[in-house]
């Protein structure tokens, strides 16, 4: 039986890999777990009454787009964060987690080619894993920009050649970035909004992170893109209640565009999606209306920025997140540093390169590993001080 080409030489997912890295290893000491961004802060409590309340639902088709009450929802957050108005008809959609629209989107709006040759679709480097599955499969190139401290750790775009420029199709962005923490500016958005009407590209934006912040709300690509008077054809926000919210198994996302884009992603949808079902799309509706529950989920997060601050004061490198839940640490080596942590200590972090592209010594994440602030505070606290005195001491 033939397989397809195109997806033969894709690396192992960053787990899998970890696991053949450190399982058939015993760990150091008491394991603590610091890997996987799953959130672990309480999520709303009244979330399992309101799915109780519909779950008769649960016999029915549920909505391919979104109830209507689950659209108001999102576009009533997305006023309040963004201060950009949008009709919940035409604008958005919600999607099974961002995961899925980061996919399809790209699935239903890039083209064949670009100026007469294959397009190529811009990644951060280090990345999400599905840009790179998502521009392999509509057989785009997948161009992978380093983002690294000499760049903020975001992507340089505008410094690209032309003649990639030119076969631009989609530029995926995250901001806040994952693994970094790095927040795109206004500045940085309007340069890359003017980047993409030059060169005729879409935007991307992943905004997963946007809600988990030190000090002030990270700038929204659809608030600069409202500024300039951008085409909202050209810019395709995607969100989720995971992060926001510690829901990551309710799988609440929403994708928000111009109606032709909206329009063409719910068409292909309607052939290939899976929809969230109703009960969870009624609780998801109301968490988006929920902010209390936000703040308070935040003001844990900026007490773990506390202390990651204090652990690592005076470490040569380290970088103060701005925003997300993820520390990204310098080492001599990512692999055998998360090696050395979890034979020594019990302590499981993620090698860098395993989210990043690059030959060795060309990796971007390859002197670096990824730490995952989700454990509670105390555990969280005592990973970290054993992370530094093993490996910085």
């Amino acid at each position: 039986m033939n397989f397809p080409e195109r997806f033969s030489d894709l690396p192992a997912y960053a787990f899998p890999r970890l696991r053949a890295l450190l399982d058939h290893h015993q760990p150091g000491g008491e394991v603590v777990h610091m890997t996987i961004g799953t959130p672990m802060h309480d999520f709303p409590s009244w979330v399992t009454d309101v799915i109780t309340e519909n779950a008769a639902d649960f016999q029915g088709y549920p909505p391919n787009e979104g109830s209507p009450a689950l659209r108001g929802a999102i576009t009533d957050w997305i006023d309040r964060r963004y201060g950009v108005t949008l009709d919940p008809e035409t604008n958005v959609m919600a999607l099974n987690g961002t995961r899925e629209g980061l996919y399809n989107a790209a699935m239903a709006l890039c083209p064949e080619q670009k100026s007469g040759q294959q397009p190529i679709v811009l990644c951060p480097n280090p990345f999400y894993q599905v840009y790179m599955v998502a521009s392999i499969s509509v057989g785009a190139q997948p161009y992978f920009v380093s983002a690294t401290d000499a760049t903020g750790h975001l992507p340089d775009y505008a410094s690209l050649p032309e003649d990639v420029l030119n076969r631009t199709a989609i530029a995926y962005i995250c901001s806040p970035a994952n693994p970094q923490g790095a927040v795109a500016s206004r500045d940085y958005w309007a340069e890359l909004i003017q980047l993409a009407e030059k060169y005729d590209f879409r935007i991307f934006a992943d905004e997963c992170y946007s809600e988990i912040y030190r000090d002030e709300a990270p700038t929204g690509v659809l608030t600069v893109a409202q500024e300039l008077g951008a085409d909202p054809e050209r810019i395709t926000l995607f969100n989720s209640l995971s992060k926001r919210s510690n829901l990551a198994g309710l799988r609440s996302g929403l994708i928000a565009g111009g109606p032709e884009t909206i329009k063409r992603v719910k068409q292909l949808r309607a052939y290939s999606g899976a929809p969230l079902p109703a009960p969870l799309q009624a609780a998801a509706a109301k968490v988006w209306a929920d902010e209390t529950h936000v703040a308070e989920n935040r003001a844990l997060y900026r007490e773990k920025y506390a202390i990651a601050d204090e652990v690592f004061a005076g470490l040569q490198g380290y970088m103060p997140p701005e925003a997300g839940f993820f520390l990204w640490l310098p080492v001599e080596n990512g692999e055998a540093t998360a090696l050395k942590l979890w034979q020594e200590t019990g302590v499981r972090v993620l090698p860098g390169a395993y989210l990043s592209q690059g030959d060795p010594g060309q990796n971007p994440g390859e002197q670096f590993i990824r730490v995952a602030m989700v454990a509670p505070k105390t555990e969280m606290q005592r990973g970290l001080k054993t992370l530094r005195d093993c490996i910085y001491s």
